[in-house]
């Protein structure tokens, strides 16, 4: 698995609001404003990365019911919150964040009191702020009230396969129990189970082998630079593979307050739900990575493929099962929520990786980023070809169902 704080950190802008002491907005949107302040606070926390997703939603969503319940628009996640139309959606949205992280991120709770007391500051000593900060505080309690018992702290009891005295490697998977974690959205993590991965006779397997074989190893391989890089690239985890794409896409549709805040929270359910439901497959199907397969390929059955006894992946095997691919279930779930909110052309975005410092990815489409983050598994040597495209179908699934039941317009 990749280093917590080597793979997990975000870009060096959201570290720094919760690093250097900021305590001021740092944009005008609130919401984008205390999303971007969750998202650093659980790489600083060095949270996994599946618990990142979950604490990023249940922020957001805490954000979108506050101001839902002052502006009814859409169809509330939980239950309809009173409020005064007149309640200050600033201190409302502010406050329900703030409340979320100090529970979930509670050793950096100073720094989230003094932003929030930057937000209190700004309003006057009205009804208007009085009315928003109990909002708020009532959004954030509703939320962490309905994930209290979600299963995100069941305990490991991954059980290694062996036979009585033979060793094995001695370190656990991750994630073997998120995959039983109470969705947002979703009605069970296995709701939508993609079918098995390959029969290993078959040529669909022979193929694919040979295409992480050749692309993905860390010797000889017969990837190109710029694939290299892409592979890079993608190493790195968590909402800042796919934070920025939702808020540039917001940006450039000029939504207001409340349409921003549920698309952000839309994006947050649909790619937390998508790892709850990838955590599942990968552990009911148990397919092996390439280090594994290419290793062992006079066993597999097929002729057509061939051991290679020292091959070793470009970059580090992620500790969890292979099919399907986490990455394109998540980017994949991201994609198609803004892409039925919207469509698949979008204003140019950028991305920036903490796992490739200096490079910057820029994408016109969507189908454009999920089709790369497909591509940079297999370069990467950590997946085959099928297990991409059934994990972004996985993640699009999911998406679609957020989409059809969650956050309706009234």
């Amino acid at each position: 698995m990749v280093n917590p704080v080597r793979g997990w950190l975000p870009t060096i802008r959201w570290l720094a609001l919760v690093t250097t002491g900021f305590v001021t907005p740092a944009r005008a949107d609130v919401v984008d404003d205390w999303h971007d302040r969750a998202v650093a606070a659980v790489y600083a926390a060095h949270q996994s990365p599946v618990a990142q997703g979950r604490t990023v939603t249940i922020v957001d969503l805490a954000m979108f019911e506050a101001l839902n319940a002052i502006t009814p628009r859409y169809r509330p996640y939980l239950a309809r919150l009173p409020a005064s139309p007149e309640a200050s959606a600033q201190v409302a949205a502010a406050k329900a964040a703030h409340d979320v992280l100090v529970r979930l991120c509670p050793t950096q709770a100073a720094s989230f009191a003094d932003v929030l007391q930057a937000y209190l500051a700004a309003e006057r000593d009205d009804e208007a702020k009085r009315d928003g900060d109990a909002i708020g505080a009532r959004a954030a309690a509703a939320l962490l009230a309905e994930r209290q018992s979600d299963g995100s702290d069941r305990l490991d009891d991954y059980r290694p396969a062996t036979t009585p005295g033979a060793y094995v490697p001695t370190t656990l998977p991750v994630a073997s129990q998120w995959g039983l974690v109470k969705p947002f959205a979703l009605a069970e993590g296995s709701q939508f189970r993609p079918g098995p991965p390959y029969a290993l006779t078959s040529d669909d397997w022979a193929r694919d082998f040979d295409e992480v074989r050749r692309l993905g190893a860390k010797k000889n391989s017969e990837r190109s630079l710029e694939q290299s890089q892409i592979a890079s690239f993608w190493e790195i985890v968590g909402p800042a593979t796919y934070s920025p794409l939702a808020q540039q896409v917001a940006a450039s549709r000029h939504l207001d307050l409340i349409s921003h805040a549920r698309l952000l929270a839309l994006v947050s359910m649909a790619t937390s739900d998508a790892a709850i439901a990838v955590f599942d497959a990968k552990y009911a199907y148990g397919f092996w990575r390439p280090i594994t397969a290419i290793r062992n390929g006079d066993r597999d059955g097929n002729d057509a493929t061939r051991r290679d006894a020292t091959w070793e992946p470009f970059l580090p095997t992620p500790m969890h099962p292979e099919y399907p691919c986490a990455h394109c279930a998540v980017q994949g779930s991201a994609a198609r929520v803004l892409e039925l909110l919207g469509s698949n052309d979008i204003a140019t975005v950028t991305l920036t990786s903490s796992t490739a410092p200096g490079a910057v990815r820029r994408y016109d489409r969507l189908t454009d980023y999920v089709t790369e983050v497909v591509n940079a598994r297999i370069y990467g040597g950590m997946h085959y070809r099928r297990s991409g495209e059934a994990g972004v179908e996985l993640g699009r699934r999911v998406a679609k169902e957020v989409i059809e039941h969650q956050l309706l317009p009234l």
